[in-house]
């Protein structure tokens, strides 16, 4: 249910710890959406009538898990928008991930390329057409012995940019066979899941920041 996955909720606001299987945007598949559970929900709890607001204001991929913002009210979308604009909030994510990086930390640059067709991002000349720069910090957090746990901080916002960028390194996350993985996790989940997000409160400013369980009953439970 919903409502065992709410982070934070208020009047502006509702942060909810996002399935590996729920979509935050609707898509070709036509399947029910996030925002979709989410204004059923609000609209019993609060029983409204007529239409509940429910605005996307980040995305996740659809087999990553963590913490995802709504907005409440066109104000707070709007306002939240900017400050992912501006890049005002700070996003963590954990990764297990099937190759030790060789340094236990460091600082990731590269250009990416979305293929549309293909849904998937490339690592390309910073001279080529449509290249954007993608930049993210690791550390690595533990190992067992064959996965690796990552923590990232991400600087950018690019398409599969984590995905994108730990394949090229060859640190390839556990589940994603569309960047190299050996095989698939068994829900369809890949082992990315956005940990940490930190934001502006939209109305009265003060600093919000939410931590998503990882999901259980996988390996993330060996790395807890």
């Amino acid at each position: 249910m919903i409502q065992d996955r709410i982070l934070y909720e208020d009047n502006h606001v509702i942060v909810i710890n996002k399935l590996p299987s729920e979509i935050v945007q609707g898509d070709k598949t036509g399947d029910p959406t996030l925002p979709d559970a989410i204004k059923s929900y609000l609209k019993e709890k609060y029983n409204k009538p007529g239409n509940v607001f429910c605005g996307v204001v980040h995305r996740l991929d659809r087999p990553t898990s963590g913490a995802v913002i709504f907005a409440r009210t066109s104000k707070a979308l709007e306002r939240l928008n900017a400050q992912f604009r501006e890049k005002e909030t700070n996003k963590t994510y954990l990764a297990v991930v099937e190759n030790k990086p060789e340094k236990a930390s460091g600082r990731l640059v590269h250009f990416l390329r979305k293929n549309e067709s293909q849904n998937k991002s490339y690592v390309v000349d910073s001279k080529s057409n449509g290249a954007k720069e993608a930049i993210l910090s690791y550390q690595l957090i533990s190992s067992s012995e064959r996965y690796h746990l990552l923590e990232i901080e991400l600087e950018t916002g690019r398409h599969h940019q984590i995905r994108t960028q730990l394949a090229a390194i060859g640190c390839i996350i556990k589940g994603d066979v569309k960047y190299g993985a050996k095989r698939s996790n068994d829900d369809g989940s890949i082992c990315l899941h956005a940990r940490k997000i930190s934001f502006f409160h939209p109305t009265n400013k003060e600093e919000i920041s939410i931590v998503a369980p990882t999901p259980t009953g996988t390996i993330w439970d060996y790395f807890q």
